[in-house]
């Protein structure tokens, strides 16, 4: 089940992982929410800005449903969420596994005084690689705490280390990412877009990330009308009539 919410706020668009009863935990549907909801904020010339938050103040997100685990490349900007919008994250309590990738790689973070980031993925016997992106864009021996020793980092340490841009007071995280959005907004849309793109070319991607954009060029001709035309006009014995869509 998805437990998504869509909220437009003017030119911004606040995406809301809402799972209270598992921490906001990611599921399948939830991560395939989150890609189709990016795709329409990309494809929507009056949205300029997103903010991505969960529900409350006890977590962000708990990471993966353990129990309906996620193709987490989906849900992760720059693999499966493709835009050259800035994307900001809004934190406050639990920051876990895949919701520490999801800081990462958006382009500006906040986050609550009681955030806490942590990645047990070593302990549980689980990774989809994601993580790694963390490398790139922090301190390697910071990383490398985080993702080999699995030891916990806070708001301030984040912020030190250059995770987030700002820790708030509890409760007003979302409230300071929009403030940030609104900013944003406001400001020359192809200008924002270019420093994002050319930002995009520039950081290292890991081979999750490459393998994830692969799959998603991949998966755009799998589920193509052509592909369905092309295999009705094979078996009709005709010539197929493609649309490139």
């Amino acid at each position: 089940m998805s437990c998504l919410r869509i909220d437009r706020r003017g030119a911004v668009t606040v995406f809301t992982i809402d799972n209270a009863a598992k921490r906001n935990a990611l599921s399948q549907a939830t991560a395939l929410d989150l890609q189709r909801g990016f795709a329409e904020f990309d494809a929507d010339a009056s949205q300029r800005v997103a903010v991505i938050t969960g529900a409350g103040n006890e977590a962000f997100t708990a990471g993966a449903d353990l129990n309906d685990i996620p193709e987490f490349w989906r849900c992760t900007p720059g693999a499966g969420i493709v835009t050259d919008k800035p994307i900001i994250a809004a934190i406050a309590g639990w920051c876990i596994g895949g919701g520490i990738t999801l800081t990462a790689t958006c382009d500006l973070a906040v986050a609550a005084e009681n955030t806490k980031f942590s990645y047990p993925e070593a302990k549980i016997g689980l990774t989809q690689g994601f993580i790694t992106a963390l490398a790139a864009r922090i301190p390697q021996k910071v990383a490398m705490e985080v993702m080999l020793l699995g030891r916990q980092m806070d708001a301030q340490r984040a912020y030190e280390v250059g995770l987030i841009n700002q820790v708030t007071p509890v409760g007003r995280q979302l409230e300071v990412a929009l403030a940030m959005a609104e900013e944003i907004a406001g400001m020359a849309p192809l200008v924002i877009r270019t420093i994002k793109r050319f930002v995009s070319q520039i950081i290292p991607q890991s081979p999750s990330e490459i393998y994830a954009r692969t799959l998603q060029q991949l998966d755009a001709i799998r589920l193509s009308e052509d592909l369905e035309e092309g295999k009705r006009a094979f078996k009709d014995k005709r010539k197929p009539r493609f649309e490139g869509r």
